[in-house]
């Protein structure tokens, strides 16, 4: 339980420094936003995004696995739609630019602190 918490402040302050660098293309309204943000988001990783990669294997195979890049993006979509308070202004491209930079804060965060 304490990996899952401290998992979940983790990608909640990534949340939030992602939406700093790209604040012209991230709308977070406060920091509880965040904390609901990243607990929808890991749900959905969890859940959806496994099956959507399932769906999309012949085209990530194809792309050697860019098209990864893109159901990151559509997964960040969906729980900008969900989340009030979270949105990411512009297309798909947008989109999967800030999930791009979000993985990596995420996981340059988890690596200075560690696990």
């Amino acid at each position: 339980m304490r990996r899952f918490v401290f998992r979940w402040v983790i990608n909640s302050i990534a949340l939030l420094v992602t939406a700093m660098l790209f604040s012209s293309r991230v709308h977070l309204s406060d920091p509880g936003t965040a904390l609901i943000a990243a607990l929808i988001l890991g749900v959905v990783n969890a859940t959806l995004k496994p099956l959507l990669l399932l769906l999309t294997l012949p085209l990530s195979c194809l792309t050697l696995g860019l098209f990864a890049l893109v159901i990151n993006g559509i997964v960040l979509r969906v729980v900008a739609a969900v989340v009030p308070g979270f949105g990411i202004a512009g297309g798909l491209w947008s989109a999967m630019l800030v999930a791009l930079v979000l993985s990596l804060v995420s996981v340059l965060m988890s690596g200075l602190v560690g696990d």
